[in-house]
């Protein structure tokens, strides 16, 4: 969900103020699905998979063009 009365319009985890990309920065940083959701009740599992498809969607639409030399 995005609302630029929440987090400044970043993506949050749907009825929660955490942001998605924190979310992933746990798993970046090697958190484990367990241990986020015991940390923070008000998350389940489909929660944390949004923010992974959130991600790839994002992976894939991201388009690098080489700069001309």
């Amino acid at each position: 969900m995005i609302d630029p009365e929440i987090l400044v319009g970043k993506p949050v985890v749907r009825g929660t103020r955490l942001a998605v990309e924190f979310i992933l920065d746990l798993l970046a940083a090697g958190e484990q699905e367990g241990d986020i959701l015991a940390n923070y009740p008000g998350l389940t599992r489909e929660d944390i998979r949004a923010c992974l498809a959130y991600a790839s969607y994002l992976a894939h639409e991201y388009k690098a063009y080489p700069l001309p030399v």
